[in-house]
């Protein structure tokens, strides 16, 4: 009974904390770009990139963690997810453009200087937007992908045939696989299938959809609700951007700065058991320290059993990095 009562009592105060997250829309490069906040104005600024198939919902226990401990979050939807605009073309959308996006709403909303944390395909703006606005950045954080180097899906690492990035590279395919299903399954089989420990490789005769099981059940941490909140906001957006930023713009990761250094503190946090390390090439390039050479100054910490969706399936262990980083270099900012 009284683990009963923790529980409902915890939940009852982050429904509340929840609702201390404002929302507001934000004209910039020509779209309306939706983003989540929490905190005073007045103080240090951390900024939120969401990966796929994830939009601001998926830090709502950082925000409010980092808000707690006296910073503002604000973490937007990129152009074409969840609350955000799509742009008129969205097949035309490009990494640059996310990277572009992220300087004009800190300019918007009079933020001089950020840190920034990245998960999965929001490492990959996380960085480049830190080469190219040195000056708007204190440090990083990224959470399950590490800096790319020029022409990382090219050079450095080989996508197998059948892993989901190849097979969604493809105009058209994952639209017919896609739309076999109604939005809420596809999003439930990318968590189920994004959240295992080994590389889902499709047979030739089978789509990436067919590699989930009607009856597998969603992993322990992720609730039907937060299902829901996730379904709602891709029956709004659709995939359309999604799978051209990042699937079919893959070949261009890394190349917006030629041999990039990234000075300011960083630190990535990996799930010791997240998918993305058995990508042939990933798991020496992080370990072997080649890393160090884009990012000489980052610390590397593995989380035992994390899988590639930490802030959500650990999240106070997520918190307690992401807020000692954020209090060690916290001078950095000046507000």
């Amino acid at each position: 009974m009284h683990i009963k009562y923790m529980h409902q009592l915890a939940t009852h105060t982050h429904t509340i904390a929840m609702d201390q997250i404002t929302h507001r829309f934000v004209k910039v490069n020509g779209l309306k770009l939706h983003v989540a906040e929490i905190g005073l104005e007045s103080s240090p600024v951390v900024i939120f990139l969401h990966g796929f198939p994830e939009i601001w919902y998926t830090w709502r226990h950082q925000m409010i963690a980092v808000a707690k401990a006296g910073f503002r979050a604000i973490a937007p939807d990129f152009r074409g997810y969840g609350l955000s605009e799509l742009p008129a073309e969205p097949e035309k959308a490009s990494f640059a453009d996310l990277i572009s996006d992220t300087a004009s709403i800190l300019d918007s909303l009079n933020i001089s200087k950020v840190f920034v944390i990245g998960k999965d395909f929001g490492a990959i703006v996380a960085y480049p937007f830190a080469l190219q606005h040195p000056e708007k950045v204190a440090g990083i954080v990224t959470i399950g992908l590490p800096i790319m180097p020029p022409g990382a899906f090219t050079t450095e690492f080989v996508l197998p045939e059948g892993f989901y990035p190849r097979r969604w590279q493809e105009p058209g395919r994952a639209e017919a696989d896609f739309g076999r299903f109604d939005v809420k399954t596809v999003v439930r089989n990318v968590y189920i299938l994004f959240s295992q420990s080994e590389l889902q490789i499709a047979n030739e005769n089978q789509e990436i959809m067919d590699l989930v099981k009607p009856s597998t059940p969603l992993p322990s941490w992720f609730s039907e609700e937060d299902l829901e909140a996730y379904a709602a906001l891709y029956e709004k957006s659709g995939f359309r951007t999604a799978l051209q930023v990042p699937y079919r713009t893959m070949d261009m990761v890394g190349s917006e700065v030629q041999n990039p250094k990234v000075e300011v503190p960083t630190m990535m946090i990996m799930g010791e058991a997240d998918y993305v390390l058995k990508i042939p090439g990933m798991g020496e390039y992080i370990r072997s320290g080649e890393v160090k050479k884009y990012v000489p100054n980052q610390e590397t910490i593995y989380v035992p059993h994390g899988s590639h969706f930490l802030p959500e399936q650990f999240p106070e262990k997520v918190n307690e990095l992401v807020l000692d980083f954020l209090n060690r270099h916290k001078h950095l900012v000046a507000v």
